[in-house]
């Protein structure tokens, strides 16, 4: 692991710029109701709802690969994933790398054969899972943002930043439709009983809000523990919705660096080439782990270091890491306080993970995408006379408006604005629109630019 120096400067914006913690939650607030009153309304409004579903992902199999084409057909049956969602591709199995070549040639038989719909992919070989060319991207990124040296570092020893992930941080939804982006996960098993295990720890975690714990870790590691200035105001911003613990161990001991005997484990982030005290631990459903290390996304051995799927291997749901010398820049690893708060906020593991890095091209994610446990299930429904509007989805300081218009091409009104607050899901009510209204429509942060304001849900 190499260190660039300065980082305080890199540090600084991260932490400007970061969304840290969950969403949801405000008070309504009627700013201009019109005239008369909303007595026998009977508009309603279907709101956004976050987290990939089974229809939009597809599950690509290596044709003749017994191990992928079986792991393909478990995921399938046990996702409800529809068959016409199960692509087989032609794909050598037997390197851990794929030429640039050979992978564009793959990519693009693969996007011609993508059914309509589909937002994200998830891949169930266990090789190749890196592409090299001038540099190396890991698969996963190369199959969301297509091959290319601005995302790796053709001369590593530069510590360059790299382009930047338009999912990082977003309000996407649907990826795909939104940003012309399919997010991408290895499913990361090396035998179909390790995948059918993960398989299961994804369902089992679906809709079970677990109220923690999570452990982020500063350990003596000064190098790899860059990212402790995001982890150390999370567990007070996040009092009384998640359990989040802060250690710090940087002035050591070494014996103090890794987490031993805990259960219920949610989050896991570290900074370690090794990580020890795995088998000690009890991971819940559903839970993400990474450390922040050089070549934890090389598999299957990691170069020297622990490869990612020791965290799968230990009762992890997914995790990330890179593939080429990254140096120690916090943008090439995931961000706490992004990852949690989307997860918290209803995103799906693949959703979450990649929209906590800003910088993955040199990453691999890895784990059950669909896994879910703090599924939205957002509602709008007329209660004893005024709207009840309920969502887990609110982004932490947004401002989000319900509106209305009597006519279709009408100037909208505004009925009720909500401010979205960490760790609180939105209850909140509005007054009915007029008698004479013919639309609602509910607004918030853009797919693409969470500063800006969009419809983000529209009545006929």
């Amino acid at each position: 692991m190499r260190r660039r120096l300065p980082l305080s400067s890199l540090l600084l914006t991260l932490v400007l710029t970061a969304c840290g913690g969950g969403g949801g939650g405000g008070s309504a607030a009627s700013t201009d109701t019109g005239s008369g009153g909303g007595t026998g309304t009977t508009l309603t409004l279907q709101l956004p709802a976050s987290g990939l579903a089974p229809a939009d992902l597809a599950v690509v199999v290596a044709e003749g690969d017994a191990l992928s084409e079986a792991v393909g057909a478990a995921y399938v049956a046990a996702r409800g994933v529809p068959a016409a969602n199960l692509i087989r591709v032609k794909l050598s199995t037997a390197s851990d790398v794929i030429s640039a070549s050979d992978f564009a040639t793959l990519r693009a038989d693969l996007q011609a054969r993508l059914p309509a719909g589909v937002q994200a992919t998830l891949l169930t070989w266990a090789a190749p899972s890196r592409v090299q060319g001038s540099c190396s991207m890991g698969i996963t990124s190369a199959m969301t943002l297509g091959y290319d040296p601005r995302y790796c570092s053709p001369t590593p020893s530069s510590c360059a930043s790299t382009a930047v992930s338009p999912l990082f941080d977003s309000e996407s939804r649907r990826p795909a439709t939104e940003l012309s982006l399919r997010p991408s996960m290895l499913l990361g098993a090396r035998s179909l009983a390790d995948a059918q295990a993960l398989i299961q720890r994804g369902l089992a975690a679906d809709a079970s809000y677990p109220a923690g714990d999570g452990w982020l870790l500063r350990t003596s590691d000064a190098d790899r523990s860059v990212r402790w200035t995001d982890f150390v105001t999370l567990p007070s911003a996040w009092a009384g919705a998640l359990q989040l613990n802060y250690l710090d161990n940087s002035g050591g001991p070494a014996s103090g660096d890794t987490l031993s005997n805990r259960s219920n484990v949610l989050f896991y982030l570290t900074g370690l080439a090794q990580v020890g005290g795995l088998s000690t631990l009890q991971f819940r459903p559903g839970a993400l782990a990474d450390s922040l290390t050089s070549y934890g996304g090389v598999l299957p051995g990691g170069n020297g270091q622990m490869p990612i799927t020791s965290w799968l291997s230990a009762g992890a749901t997914a995790s990330y890491g890179t593939v080429e010398e990254p140096c120690n820049l916090t943008q090439k690893f995931s961000q706490a306080s992004v990852l949690i708060d989307q997860y918290w906020r209803g995103a799906t593991a693949i959703e979450a993970y990649w929209k906590a890095v800003q910088m993955p091209g040199q990453g691999l994610f890895v784990g059950e995408p669909l896994a879910q446990p703090f599924r939205d299930t957002p509602s709008l429904a007329i209660v004893n006379g005024e709207y009840q509007i309920k969502t887990r989805s609110l982004r932490p300081g947004a401002s989000y408006a319900l509106q209305y218009r009597t006519s279709s091409t009408g100037s909208w009104t505004t009925l009720a604005q909500f401010t979205g607050r960490r760790g609180q899901v939105l209850d909140g009510r509005s007054p009915l629109p007029p008698a004479a209204a013919v639309q609602l429509r509910w607004m918030g942060p853009c797919p693409d630019n969470a500063a800006g304001s969009c419809v983000l849900a529209q009545s006929q």
